[in-house]
């Protein structure tokens, strides 16, 4: 299977789909493509009530008739111009084929690949019931039972009091929410936030919703406890620790952009993020970015981003500066954000020596301490090998020593032998909205 468009946007997120609708008003062809079965990504994940503002998004991606390819990753970039994606077989095949690869040509490309959250090792982190906040927002919103449930939510930003309001609205017992910033730093970061009184509100609406919850500052995990699955936490604030009994973990570390693909393609990463200009374009030609991995800012500053990177892919470049005219002010949340969400240097000694690190591959944290780098680690111990190839024990690995991966190679994610083998024709006039619609699997046009 192969399709042709103007642009492709890579991402169905908040900054994907701004960026797609953007571009197909302004008269292009585009394809918007996502490994999810129904676009909004994590945050304006289904299966849950979807805010006004996620439903007026995706009414304007039916109205301008963007190609939406859901259930496709992309996984390479065989040569300039042309992405190959594999098909999540979960979601089905086209009609009459079994078409599990696909190669999407494109005269521009717009990357809205998004974030995912960091996760920091410590004793009895690999236990079930253990997991990212993220993650076990998404399952309850999936429809997990969580009513009567005893929650912990621990790590750092903003996400953590949002899941905690999402759990308590769903009845879960949120027991404690453990922030590891200090109370010092968050008061600042608060003071910015005061010019953004939208933002105030949600927060303020948060913390009413987890009711009689504890909000702890400068407190973080440093052991579960249990068998089978989670029994207990042992938690830490200052020289005071406790342990409190639970069902469940949620823990992540803030955010870390998905910057694997743009590496890929050959865009300049510069302190860990993808590097823009005003316009969102990227150091390849005719590559743009936007979102979560040119900056960790949030819904509001992915949305502008997306509209900017669309408007600009498609030629419309005197409206995109006007947008672009408002993102310098929202860089400021950004640069604050980052700010209160750095990591307290004692995160790093909660790791034992016999703390897995590298959950795919089983490599302990006293194994890692004999290696120089990231790339001696991988080749003695396998650690960032296994099928996460390396975004969950990468960024611990980062935090804990040091280690920056030295390079990204295809395929992106773990693929079939026949998605990277796989030759397929030449690209077909891309299909109408309509004609798309009529190959997906019935789910998929529920969502599309």
């Amino acid at each position: 299977m192969s399709q042709r468009f103007d642009i492709l946007v890579v991402g169905a997120g908040p900054a994907g789909m701004a960026a797609a609708a953007s571009a197909a008003e302004a008269g292009r062809s585009v394809g918007l493509l996502d490994d999810n079965p129904a676009a909004g990504g994590q945050i304006w994940r289904s299966g849950g009530h979807l805010p006004a503002q996620a439903g007026a998004w995706l009414a304007r991606l039916e109205t301008a008739r963007v190609t939406r390819l859901q259930g496709w990753r992309v996984v390479d970039s065989p040569k300039p111009g042309v992405v190959r994606a594999e098909r999540n077989a979960a979601f089905g095949t086209k009609s009459g084929s079994s078409d599990i690869c696909a190669e999407f040509s494109y005269t521009s490309l717009i990357l809205a690949t998004g974030a995912r959250e960091r996760f920091l090792p410590f004793p009895g982190w690999t236990l079930p019931n253990v997991m990212g906040a993220g993650a076990l927002d998404a399952m309850v919103r999936g429809g997990m039972p969580i009513q009567g449930k005893r929650v912990i939510i621990a790590g750092t930003g903003p996400l953590l009091l949002a899941v905690a309001a999402h759990l308590a609205k769903r009845g879960a017992s949120v027991l404690v929410v453990c922030e590891q910033a200090p109370l010092g730093r968050l008061a600042r970061f608060g003071a910015r936030v005061l010019r953004e009184p939208a933002k105030l509100w949600q927060g303020a609406g948060y913390r009413l919703a987890i009711g009689s919850a504890r909000f702890r500052t400068s407190c973080w995990p440093v052991a579960a406890h249990g068998e089978d699955r989670l029994r207990a936490v042992t938690l830490r604030r200052g020289a005071r620790q406790w342990t409190l009994d639970c069902d469940y973990l949620a823990c992540g570390f803030h955010l870390v952009p998905n910057t694997e693909l743009p590496a890929l393609l050959g865009c300049r990463i510069e302190e860990g993020f993808v590097a823009t200009d005003a316009l969102m374009r990227t150091s390849v030609n005719r590559v743009w970015c936007a979102g979560e991995p040119t900056g960790v800012g949030g819904v509001d500053l992915s949305l502008l981003e997306g509209q900017i990177a669309g408007l600009a892919a498609a030629s419309r470049n005197q409206q995109a500066q006007a947008l672009a005219s408002r993102r310098p002010a929202r860089l400021g949340f950004v640069r604050a954000l980052r700010d209160a969400c750095e990591l307290d240097p004692q995160l790093r000694t909660l790791a034992a020596a016999e703390t897995i690190v590298c959950r795919c591959e089983d490599v302990r944290y006293s194994t890692l301490q004999q290696r120089a780098g990231w790339r001696e680690a991988k080749l003695h111990t396998r650690c960032g090998m296994g099928p996460c190839q390396g975004r969950i024990c990468g960024s611990s690995a980062e935090f804990l020593f040091g280690w920056k991966a030295d390079s990204v190679r295809p395929p992106v994610f773990p693929a079939r032998v026949a998605s990277l083998t796989a030759m397929p024709p030449e690209p077909a006039p891309a299909q109408t909205h309509g004609e798309l619609a009529s190959t997906l699997p019935h789910d998929a046009k529920e969502t599309a």
